[in-house]
């Protein structure tokens, strides 16, 4: 299998551009996450001393680009089709190849951007480009039990509640339990 070139992987909707973060972001990446600090902080992992630092988002770039020539890890920027703001972002990690043939989607957005379908739609043309495009046969994801925006977003892009995950990740600085969520190739999205 040939993988795709993170510089020239494109994907597109009706309403959004998906593509790999490119230097240039910087401004962009560093503004959104900025005005919306407080309303990611509650949803992530802890943010770094040096968050938002030029330093913080080559080392990231260097990660990104390291995760995408291995096949392990693909990450996105979501912009308007007019490419004229950031909206957020979209990852799917630890991809496995193999008899599990399958990654973990996560996503984030600008609290200007919320309530508007954006994460619906980008979600759902990552999940379509990763079973079309890698040949990944499943995807996982999980999310905080009280973040119904983000489990109203896994419902819509066609995923299923699978379980409960006790201390699954680090979020804000702790442990916290999560809902998983899974997405089959073949299933049907209403």
């Amino acid at each position: 299998m040939t993988l795709p070139a993170a510089g020239q992987t494109r994907i597109e909707t009706g309403r959004l551009v998906i593509r790999a973060p490119q230097r240039g972001d910087y401004e962009a990446w560093r503004s959104v996450r900025a005005r919306s600090r407080g309303h990611l902080e509650p949803w992530e992992p802890r943010w770094p001393a040096d968050a938002l630092s030029r330093e913080d988002w080559a080392r990231r770039l260097k990660a990104w680009r390291s995760g995408w020539r291995n096949d392990r890890a693909y990450v996105f920027l979501i912009f308007p089709r007019e490419e004229a703001v950031l909206l957020g972002g979209a990852s799917v990690t630890n991809v496995r190849r193999g008899s599990a043939a399958s990654g973990v989607i996560g996503y984030w957005l600008g609290e200007a951007a919320l309530g508007q379908g954006y994460m619906r739609e980008a979600v759902s043309a990552v999940c379509e480009w990763c079973f079309s495009v890698l040949g990944l046969e499943r995807l996982e994801a999980a999310t905080l039990p009280e973040n119904q925006r983000s489990r109203r977003v896994l419902e819509a892009a066609g995923f299923t509640e699978e379980g409960f995950a006790r201390g699954y990740l680090e979020i804000a600085g702790r442990r916290r339990d999560h809902v998983v969520y899974g997405r089959l190739a073949g299933d049907v999205v209403r």
